[in-house]
């Protein structure tokens, strides 16, 4: 699987573990993701308005769509800022100090070029261990 498709599944996790397993779950957990994502790119004026036209699209009551946005909504919301800190404008949180002795390239051969650093400072590899 792809770092893309990866981050998806990552960010989709929470929905899943509430998916019974079945294959028509797991897609409605995914759109759901899908749904969720998009609202964390809206700016926030704009959220609440599209959260509220969701509500039309549910088949729930109000008092469990209020308990559905408390419970799911919010939270989805805000793991696609803690995961993607980038796509909102926020730079990543980067560990005080990061030793590159520990992590050097012969360490990680298969790490590719665009991945994540193992180092764990947030950076693609390329920019961070991977430099020569």
């Amino acid at each position: 699987m792809g770092a893309i498709a990866e981050a998806i599944v990552a960010y989709a996790q929470p929905l899943l573990d509430l998916s019974d397993g079945d294959v028509d779950d797991v897609n409605k957990a995914f759109a759901f993701a899908q749904v969720f994502w998009n609202l964390a790119l809206l700016p926030e004026e704009d959220r609440d308005a599209a959260i509220d036209e969701m509500k039309s699209t549910v088949d729930m009551t109000d008092n469990e769509f209020a308990e559905f946005k408390q419970r799911i909504v919010l939270p989805m919301i805000e793991r696609h800022y803690e995961m993607f800190p980038a796509m909102h404008g926020r730079s990543p949180q980067k560990p005080n100090t990061v030793s590159v002795a520990s992590t050097p390239s012969k360490d990680h051969p298969r790490t590719g070029r665009n991945a994540p650093c193992p180092c764990g400072s947030g950076l693609k590899y390329k920019r961070c261990c991977g430099r020569k």
